[in-house]
């Protein structure tokens, strides 16, 4: 006999035990949160534990690529919430930047000008800027990373930026060695969002050290307003901790309110005022240590299913040198591919390597015609992949050819004086090959090379790094 439909009472939230209403809760953004707040006592007392829902919200968001309980240590005056702000700001860093313009960065004009790729990564308690090129070992797809730019939380919470010139930083205990033993090498920072493409790390100069072992550390940086730059010595040993951007009008009133009655009450107050108005010049008029640089990020820089050849890439040339390659796919269909090279020179970004509007591919079988030309070319490889044993490295694996992409560079379109009649057919098609592994090879009929491209990185890491070399 069927048993008939009984109704079903309805659940709340408020029905589970609160460990299973902050993991749901834990799922939301933090304006859903604000949202469900609103909605009653309980939901707002909810919502306010910070060591439970926000650091939950924060361990699932970052907890895979940073360690949260690391960026909190030391008795540092930090909430869960607080963080989340700070770790949603730092989010939009992490990937490849490209640097925009003349290469600034340097302490003299004597140095080399710095790569243009930088790579930013999550650390256990920190975000890390590096330098990214190619090795200058002919024959090796090994590359040069070299952090410059430390990106951490200062004692009472807010975000703090240090360059390293020299691209000594790779832990927290290296910075902390810098910071107490070598201040002078390190450059206090702002990096600015312009939107979410463009930034620019320049140096901060309303950063003050205090001036003890302690002051040393994260927690002694101090910012202070632009109306002076203050030791926390100095006005009787209060050191300046208002919150706000520097500068900002609630700073600069606090601050000369403050120096105003300081002067009143304290007989050496007027020198005081002499020493911070002499000390503020002397800021001003000093050279920079780190000229601004302007960051554009690449924002497609991997693979997908719909544009298999996007991303950044790196190949062998023929003359043996590792280059990085840029391949997008623009808005009329086509697809460009572009060394990496520095803007400073004229040219370097806008000569593509290959560009076609042709972006069909051959799906196998594929015709004798098409086998014969991919197996008569060489495939431009280090010197331990033709001297392997077995002859295949781990990252040749795989490396079936799956389609092929027929390649009819209209560089016409760049560089006119090659259209017409004139120009070899031979001398701007050439063949795309998409293997199996989902990295691919490329090559034009007027060579009997193929360059095959690997990944510069993969889930969140640069492959194949060796030491840490200055620029």
């Amino acid at each position: 006999m069927a048993i008939p439909n009984t109704p079903k009472e309805a659940i709340s939230l408020s029905d589970f035990p609160e460990d299973v209403q902050l993991c749901i809760l834990s799922f939301l953004t933090p304006s859903e949160v604000s949202t469900f707040a609103s909605t009653s006592k309980r939901s707002l007392s909810l919502c306010r534990s910070d060591a439970k829902l926000w650091f939950a919200l924060c361990h699932r968001r970052w907890g895979s690529k940073t360690h949260i309980h690391k960026w909190t240590r030391n008795g540092k005056r930090i909430t869960y919430k607080q963080l989340y702000k700070t770790l949603d700001e730092y989010d939009n860093l992490i990937g490849f930047w490209r640097r925009s313009g003349n290469p600034g960065g340097g302490l003299n004009s004597l140095h080399p000008p710095p790569p243009p790729l930088v790579f930013f990564e999550w650390g256990p308690s920190f975000v890390t800027g590096s330098r990214v090129s190619p090795s200058k070992t002919p024959g090796s797809y090994r590359v040069v990373k070299s952090p410059f730019i430390w990106l951490g939380v200062m004692e009472n919470g807010s975000p703090v930026s240090f360059v390293d010139p020299e691209c000594r930083i790779q832990s927290y205990d290296d910075l902390d060695k810098l910071l107490e033993n070598e201040l002078e090498q390190l450059v206090p920072a702002n990096v600015s969002f312009m939107g979410k493409s463009h930034m620019v790390v320049e140096e901060n100069l309303n950063f003050s050290y205090a001036n003890s072992p302690e002051g040393m550390k994260i927690g002694g940086l101090r910012r202070v307003s632009s109306s002076g730059n203050m030791r926390g010595e100095e006005c009787n040993g209060v050191v300046d901790e208002v919150s706000g951007s520097p500068g900002s009008l609630p700073d600069r009133l606090m601050s000369e309110i403050y120096q105003y009655f300081a002067n009143r009450t304290n007989p050496g107050g007027e020198r005081a005022s002499r020493r911070q108005r002499r000390r503020e010049k002397e800021r001003q008029g000093r050279r920079r240590k780190w000229e601004p640089e302007h960051f554009v990020k690449i924002v497609n820089c991997s693979p997908t299913r719909l544009r298999p050849l996007q991303g950044l890439w790196k190949g062998i040339c023929d003359d043996m040198n590792l280059d990085f390659y840029l391949v997008s796919y623009d808005d009329i269909g086509g697809i460009a591919c572009r060394k990496v090279g520095d803007s400073s020179h004229l040219f370097s970004e806008y000569c593509p390597v290959f560009w076609t509007s042709n972006t069909t591919f051959i799906e196998s079988p594929f015709s004798p015609e098409e086998e014969y030309i991919y197996d008569s070319r060489i495939h431009l490889r280090p010197p331990e992949a033709i001297d392997s044993i077995h002859g295949q490295l781990p990252w040749m694996e795989n490396q079936v050819v799956s389609r092929i992409l027929d390649i009819n560079s209209s560089y016409d379109l760049v560089i006119p004086n090659l259209a017409g009649a004139s120009v070899n057919p031979r001398q701007v098609q050439g063949r795309i090959w998409l293997y199996g592994n989902g990295t691919f090879g490329f090559g034009f009929l007027r060579n009997n090379y193929i360059i095959d491209l690997k990944h510069i990185a993969q889930n969140g890491c640069i492959l194949d790094t060796v030491e840490l070399c200055n620029y």
